[in-house]
């Protein structure tokens, strides 16, 4: 089949690259001529692992190609993506369309034959409506269909996710489009992967009802974490104790500094929003995500407790700055409130990310970023480990001990044993134990 994917982003060079390497023949499209010309060099503009290699084998062999001309790139396609950003809008939390928007105009005035406009976006309920009101004004005599395929990468695990999915939610009522879709993601039949049939407006709910229970999840754990350390609990023992109830499983049971990223904080927010304008708030979704961001900066305060209650003046070692490891991706990572808070506190900073240094720079001011983790920690008056890149796994922590001014660490997401700190003589302190 020949695929269209308007927007060359996270999610739409992700899925580009796989639908090429199932024998599709795909372009992705973007507007940032930049973007397009590193991609036909070779260069991504993100790190995901296993991507550059996807890409670069499907573009050898023909399959994935790049361009800034959407009306050339949709020419022929039997399906036509849009995979564009949907940010937080300014002032209110609603999610930005305005790029869905364009992108629905755009394709509008460049199709030819029946076509499936996808929606790969993370978008509001009802839009698909919109964009489907958008095409035919602008192009009365289109033949089309509009279809809402959200998606569920995990950043650092989006290629084995795409090709291995739980599930596969595809919002028609339409039995050409349905024909489409179900051609389109053919391929994964033989690992039997679930292909969902609903309503449009449904699946649109799905995707976002699906991040902020993940997010719920998070946060409960963490607020669990909070009840340990306050009457003497270990949270990892809890975690483990209901994480074994397959009515609630394991994952996404980590006590941490909460959640961030490019989903999870704009998602529950934008649900929040369209509830209340609906006239049915969801008030779990609105706990969850004031507790969220209220966490973040609670956890500098456990790292300027470790050094004494004071850090003006004191270097503090960030390990880790992207929000979670195997991305770059610095949007709405709690590093970035926790080292403002220190900041504002007087702390002078110092940080390694194996990855994160470019986007970082772009967010975060007066930082001195180091090379490799020893680097950060040398006459470090206290460290804290912010993200579990596998780097951070393992160090030495003899080494920790005889570099580090003070041997002191803030361990928020609990990778290290406090025994063992204990017993190599390095002050500890971790989350709800």
């Amino acid at each position: 089949m020949r695929v269209a994917m308007i927007g060359s982003g996270y999610v739409g060079l992700v899925s580009g690259a796989c639908f090429a390497d199932f024998g599709h023949d795909v372009v992705c499209v973007d507007k940032d001529p930049s973007k397009i010309e590193r991609l036909n060099n070779g260069i991504m503009p993100i790190y995901e692992p296993g991507l550059e290699q996807l890409v670069t084998g499907n573009a050898r062999a023909g399959r994935l190609t790049f361009t800034t001309d959407l009306a050339e790139g949709i020419k022929g396609a039997e399906a036509v993506f849009i995979a564009v950003g949907t940010p937080s809008r300014r002032g209110d939390g609603h999610a930005d369309l305005s790029y869905v928007h364009a992108a629905a105009k755009e394709i509008a005035e460049a199709l030819e034959g029946y076509t499936v406009i996808v929606n790969k976006s993370t978008v509001p309920v009802g839009t698909g409506d919109e964009v489907e009101r958008i095409i035919r004004e602008a192009n009365p005599q289109a033949d089309f269909a509009v279809v809402s395929n959200p998606e569920f990468l995990r950043e650092g695990a989006a290629i084995g996710d795409f090709k291995r999915p739980d599930r596969i939610v595809i919002g028609t009522q339409d039995d050409r489009a349905k024909a489409v879709m179900t051609e389109l993601y053919r391929p994964l039949f033989l690992n039997q992967s679930p292909l969902l049939f609903m309503g449009r407006r449904s699946a649109e709910i799905t995707k976002y009802a699906a991040n902020a229970f993940l997010a719920t999840k998070i946060t409960f754990i963490n607020e669990m974490a909070d009840l340990c350390e306050a009457v003497g609990g270990n949270v990892q023992d809890v975690a483990r104790g209901i994480g074994l109830d397959n009515r609630i499983g394991g994952k996404f049971l980590n006590a941490g500094p909460g959640y961030g990223g490019s989903c999870f904080p704009k998602d529950t927010l934008a649900l929040v929003k369209t509830a209340q304008d609906a006239g049915s708030p969801v008030r779990i979704v609105e706990t969850v995500a004031a507790v969220n961001e209220d966490r973040k900066r609670a956890m500098a305060q456990k790292v300027i407790a470790l050094a004494g209650g004071d850090v003006r003046g004191k270097v503090v070692a960030i390990l880790g700055l992207t929000f979670k490891p195997n991305t770059d991706d610095m949007r709405d990572s709690p590093a970035i409130p926790i080292i403002e808070v220190l900041q504002a506190a007087g702390a002078i900073i110092r940080a390694h990310d194996p990855e994160g240094e470019t986007q970082a720079r772009l967010v975060l001011t007066n930082v001195e970023y180091c090379a490799n983790p020893w680097d950060a920690l040398t006459d470090a008056d206290v460290a804290a480990l912010v993200t579990e890149w596998d780097a951070f796994r393992a160090l030495d922590l003899d080494r920790i001990k005889a570099v580090m001014k003070t041997p002191a660490m803030a361990d928020l997401r609990n990778v290290y044993r406090p025994e063992e700190m204990a017993r190599r003589g390095i002050t500890y302190v971790g989350i709800g134990r």
